[in-house]
């Protein structure tokens, strides 16, 4: 077993189901601050441009340029974010002049191996339609020849730019690469800790404040009371035979002494063995309550859909998590029932502190799965080395001072009894006599009242330092292995950027299958497009400011060929990178006649495609995700974000245009494609 992870399960053996939220990872490499300099906005537009956000990208690299920070490796990525997940015909006129102008400064950069050589290339590309084919092949030698990280990005960015002949011609190169990369990475591994909520930080059941001071003055009046009436007959006793008195009051002032000293630690360990034990047996009883004096109820948070209180599915998550971790940490020689009917009311005690703890609207049980997990293995660990129920052994009274404490107490009370005899005899009166013996039973009734609040105050002050000390090495445990925790997650939780290039390789390998499976090749395509859509159920995260991603995923390619369009969708378990089948729907350019797009604040966006001879389709492009904004975040800013990764705009246009006009679409987009010369579509 992996530690760590998954948290979400589906095991059939104890029906556990985990929930599935949206999680945002709390993080601020791609956020911007107004006064951020402009070699700081380019950089944060290159890992926009990495993680397959150009549009974020071309604005902060452009505006990083329009503030002097130019040359030719600035001007390189945002040529490439000006032209990533776009065709040529979905630039606007303002951009394609300031491309033309961006091709005339270039001439004025000084040279450099790779970057103003990798600009060049850039613009041969953007040139080739129309163009000869020795003209396109001396520019294919040309990117070729440019240093692997300069050519594998223009192959990537400008996927939608390329001409069909080019686009044929590196196709096996483009696989290659696809191919090598897919799974590069411990991709299989470390996709699930992608969508591993951020822990909430280490908490613990805080000490119940010491009610030692609620006693102090029936103490105090039940000592005065024992004092005035053992220091009358010690008196009398002194006073009627000396010696004698002396001998008796030092034996039952050190056996005092020795009864209160063995006596208060038998008391104590009593109260607290029965507390602890108390408690366990009540939580085994799953019904797991705390002490309201200590854990006061709160007010149960609403959930979101309204009407049922948050708090009681949190619990329960808590409870189930509970089990789940404690029948995966098994001890030695422990089988999984056998363990979790002897821990039922450890796992009860902890859920509860835990449920408690944790109780806040909108907090998953996912992110305090790490201190369960933890709270398992440390409970596995003390079963192993004898200390799982500690208390027992610790709060375990010796014979020794069980048998101390009760001699002393005979001894005491003999000698107190000797006391008073000595004290009755010192006259003859029948009076002093009856006198003598009230104070005397004064005495033991003031003296057990005095000793029973002087013990449970000591009791009490001796519960509230060890809880204390044990709350302090609690804290230290929990805080250390959140650390821990957090760390590894950070250290093997993949950035946004191999998740895009994952993503990326997908879809390339997608579309190799796609154009094998019905022959087709690059030639007989005239545009193309690929659309990234969540495949429920999915988990999804995302980090502040970033698209968010999926465990599911739809690709949905579209390839217009000259008699129609072929759209072909498939399902990705992105972490095992598998594929179980593909959709396939043929139309032809006549019968597509409009495509309209509808936006809803529950809902998400949705596209519809209208056919003429049958109902619409619809495609949810993305879910809605006002209710998961971060501070600061802008819900129309991170809609723009999550249609771009999505590659929403270009899909659009292309079939936007391809609605509007029919057929002759072919002629406005395909005055640089030679007829195919055997085309099987």
């Amino acid at each position: 077993m992996t530690e760590g992870f998954p948290s979400t399960h589906n095991e059939a053996h104890n029906s556990f189901v985990g929930f599935q939220a949206s999680d945002v990872h709390d993080s601020t490499i791609n956020i911007v601050p107004p006064d951020a300099s402009p070699q700081k906005k380019y950089e944060v537009g290159v890992r926009c441009l990495e993680e397959g956000l150009p549009g974020r990208a071309r604005e902060l690299i452009w505006d990083a340029i329009t503030h002097n920070h130019d040359g030719p490796q600035i001007r390189f990525h945002w040529a490439l974010a000006m032209l990533s997940k776009r065709a040529h015909h979905d630039l606007s006129a303002e951009e394609r002049r300031q491309l033309e102008r961006t091709r005339d400064v270039v001439q004025g950069y000084a040279e450099d191996k790779d970057w103003k050589p990798g600009l060049q290339v850039i613009f041969d590309l953007l040139a080739l339609p129309g163009k000869a084919d020795s003209e396109t092949a001396a520019v294919l030698k040309r990117l070729r020849d440019l240093a692997p990280p300069q050519r594998d990005l223009i192959v990537h960015h400008l996927d939608l730019v390329l001409t069909s002949r080019t686009k044929a011609t590196l196709w096996a190169e483009i696989c290659e690469l696809a191919k090598a990369g897919q799974f590069r990475g411990d991709r299989s591994l470390r996709v699930r800790y992608y969508f591993e909520p951020d822990p909430i930080g280490a908490r613990t059941r805080p000490p119940e404040e010491s009610t030692a001071f609620r006693y102090r003055p029936r103490l105090v009046a039940w000592t005065g009371l024992f004092v005035v009436a053992a220091g009358f007959l010690g008196i009398a006793a002194l006073i009627a035979q000396p010696l004698t008195a002396i001998v008796e009051l030092l034996i039952a002032l050190g056996t005092g002494f020795l009864a209160a000293r063995v006596g208060q630690r038998w008391w104590h360990n009593k109260h607290r063995l029965q507390a602890k034990e108390g408690e366990l047996g009540q939580a085994s009883n799953q019904e797991p309550v705390l002490d309201p004096t200590r854990f006061p109820a709160a007010p149960s948070p609403v959930s979101a859909g309204g009407g049922t209180p948050a708090a009681d599915g949190f619990t329960s998550g808590v409870r189930k998590s509970f089990e789940h971790y404690f029948g995966e940490y098994l001890p030695n020689e422990l089988a999984r029932p056998e363990w979790l009917a002897h821990t039922a009311g450890i796992r009860a005690v902890l859920s509860a502190e835990v449920a408690f703890l944790y109780r806040e609207s909108r907090i998953s049980v996912d992110r305090v799965n790490w201190l369960i997990r933890y709270l398992a293995r440390d409970a596995k660990d003390r079963h192993n080395n004898g200390t799982l129920f500690a208390h027992r052994q610790r709060y375990r009274t010796p014979v020794t001072t069980k048998l101390a404490c009760v001699l002393a107490l005979a001894v005491l009370g003999a000698t107190s009894l000797a006391v008073t005899v000595t004290a009755a005899t010192g006259s003859a009166s029948a009076l002093h006599g009856l006198l003598t013996l009230a104070v005397f039973i004064g005495a033991i009734g003031s003296g057990r009242r005095a000793a029973s609040v002087w013990l449970d105050i000591r009791s009490e002050e001796q519960r509230y330092a060890e809880e204390t000390q044990e709350y302090h090495l609690r804290m230290y445990a929990r805080e250390e292995e959140f650390q821990r925790w957090k760390e590894q997650l950070e250290a093997i939780r993949p950035s946004d950027a191999e998740m895009e290039a994952w993503l990326s390789h997908d879809k390339v390998l997608f579309t190799a299958d796609v154009l094998r499976h019905h022959q087709l090749t690059w030639y007989d395509i005239i545009a193309h497009t690929i659309l990234t859509t969540p495949a429920r159920p999915y988990r999804r995260a995302r980090r502040r400011g970033g698209p968010w991603r999926y465990s599911r995923y739809t690709l949905r390619l579209f390839l217009a060929t000259r008699n129609g369009i072929r759209e072909i969708s498939t399902e990705v378990d992105f972490a095992r990178a598998t594929r179980p089948g593909e959709q396939r729907t043929n139309y032809r350019f006549d019968a597509f006649s409009s495509v309209q797009v509808t936006e809803d604040n529950r809902i998400g966006y949705e596209m519809a495609l209208l056919l003429s001879n049958g109902p619409a389709r619809t495609i949810r492009i993305k879910d809605a995700d006002s209710h998961q904004l971060e501070p600061y975040e802008n819900a129309r800013d991170l809609s723009q974000i999550n249609l771009d990764a999505a590659g929403f705009a270009h899909t659009f246009r292309l079939l936007e245009g391809i609605a509007a006009d029919g057929k002759a679409w072919i002629e406005r987009n395909n005055a640089d494609s030679p007829p195919p010369a055997d085309s099987t579509d």
